[in-house]
């Protein structure tokens, strides 16, 4: 394990791009990848009482090779109520939605802006209420993982074609809806906050070999 993770942005990243938030030191985000479709930069999955449900923030791309720095956020289709609906309609029977809806509100009803600058904000929400404090940092270039000493996740962690991760071993906990669909690994951060609050931090760490050593009591 090397002393930094690099990480693709995401929004509301699933599980396993939180674990490294508490496994490495340091962590960087790149700005400087070319934006692709279909990948965590912009889509998240949920767990709904008809099964996954995966919510797209549509975004304008300046140009084919635009880099994700430059992306922003198009108000196309009401996607922010339509998101938050989603949330809610998932979400209000689990023991902590009731708790945090409010803070996630703001986020769905903003104008447009940037999606690099929207994922960042909403990651620094859920760390408040996980109560941990990462060392995130953006890219000043696209980077390159070996001066960073960093192991570079941003192609593995994928919603179409995820790469091996042996440190990711996820850790269960009661999910909505388990009792007819059981356990779903490596969903959205959000599933795990509303359904054990504080404690998602105990999971997160348990899910992951490098952090799980970096917290030993835990």
């Amino acid at each position: 394990m090397k002393s930094a993770a690099l990480l693709s942005s995401a929004y509301l990243p699933p599980v396993q791009w939180f674990t490294k938030l508490v496994a490495y030191p340091t962590v960087y985000i790149e700005q400087h990848d070319h934006y692709m479709k279909q990948t965590f930069r912009n889509r998240c999955v949920i767990r709904t009482e008809a099964g996954e449900q995966v919510l797209t923030v549509p975004v304008t791309v300046p140009t084919p090779k635009a880099e994700m720095r430059d992306v922003l956020i198009s108000d196309h289709g009401d996607w922010r109520r339509l998101h938050f609906q989603a949330l809610s309609a998932a979400y209000e029977r689990s023991p902590f939605f009731e708790f945090y809806a409010d803070d996630f509100r703001p986020f769905y009803s903003e104008t447009a802006g940037g999606l690099l600058d929207f994922n960042q904000r909403l990651v620094a929400l859920i760390c408040s209420l996980l109560d941990i404090a990462p060392d995130i940092r953006l890219t000043d270039s696209y980077a390159d993982a070996e001066a960073l000493d960093a192991d570079d996740y941003r192609d593995a962690i994928h919603p179409k074609h995820p790469a091996a991760d042996p440190d990711f071993t996820p850790d269960r906990y009661v999910q909505m809806f388990s009792a007819h669909y059981g356990f779903r690994p490596n969903l959205s951060i959000v599933d795990l906050l509303f359904n054990r609050g504080p404690e998602g931090l105990i999971t997160l760490i348990r899910s992951s070999q490098a952090a799980h050593a970096r917290f030993p009591g835990l």
